[in-house]
């Protein structure tokens, strides 16, 4: 019995010493949302154990675990008011749930096809969900310093998208628009920083993949960013 205790004990320190060290890093990911993450104390670089995204109010908006850099089982999205919009498993790379999506939501989709009443669509879908996972290609665009002054009361943004049909960002502009007839379009690159950023389940049109455009309407903040209401 004592051999086993021994066995045991030893077994117990061995896997303590193996274990990876963590501490918790700080980032601003938009001037409203900060990144808590995970990072190994040995290598700061290197994300391991939960991660989360919090508003000012500091309400989850993200909330998941990474393994070795990389997200793993399932992460919770949430909007800026803590209602659940997605669940997403990226350990088998499958979508859990999605929340119903009604008038009031910022996005629109449009696919370059008439349809008819016995069509069948789905619209394209973005790991992360209807706020969170597109939030990079909000963050990436600031208005141009002849722009700086624009008239916030009377002006908005439009961030477009097109989704090929093999699921890939394909085009990416965003819309000016201030008064009754100014528009101004900024084309932006799909090269975006991350790979994941490219990704998306492509519409379908009764069960063929299609491609999409979807549409954000979104504010202009007082430093020239752009964000969904």
């Amino acid at each position: 019995m004592k051999r086993i205790i021994l066995s045991i004990t030893a077994l117990f320190y061995l896997s303590t010493g193996l274990a990876q060290e963590t501490v918790i890093r700080k980032h601003r990911l938009t001037d409203e949302i900060t990144e808590k993450i995970s990072v190994l104390k040995s290598d700061k670089a290197t994300r391991q154990g939960l991660y989360q995204a919090v508003n000012e109010k500091n309400i989850a908006i993200a909330s998941g675990n990474f393994e070795n850099d990389k997200k793993a089982g399932v992460w919770h999205y949430y909007n800026p008011k803590g209602h659940l919009l997605q669940n997403y498993d990226y350990t088998n790379k499958k979508l859990l749930f999605e929340a119903p999506e009604d008038t009031t939501s910022s996005l629109r989709y449009f696919v370059d096809k008439q349809l008819t009443d016995t069509d069948r669509t789905t619209k394209p879908v973005k790991a992360g969900g209807r706020y969170f996972g597109y939030l990079p290609y909000l963050s990436v665009f600031k208005l141009p310093k002849d722009l700086e002054n624009i008239n916030r009361m009377v002006s908005y943004a439009v961030v477009e998208l097109l989704v090929s049909p093999g699921g890939r960002l394909a085009d990416f502009k965003v819309h000016i628009f201030s008064g009754e007839s100014y528009h101004r379009v900024f084309n932006m690159s799909t090269n975006m920083p991350n790979e994941e950023d490219k990704v998306f389940t492509p519409a379908t049109l009764n069960g063929e993949p299609i491609g999409c455009r979807i549409m954000i309407r979104c504010w202009i903040d007082n430093y020239g960013g752009i964000m969904m209401p």
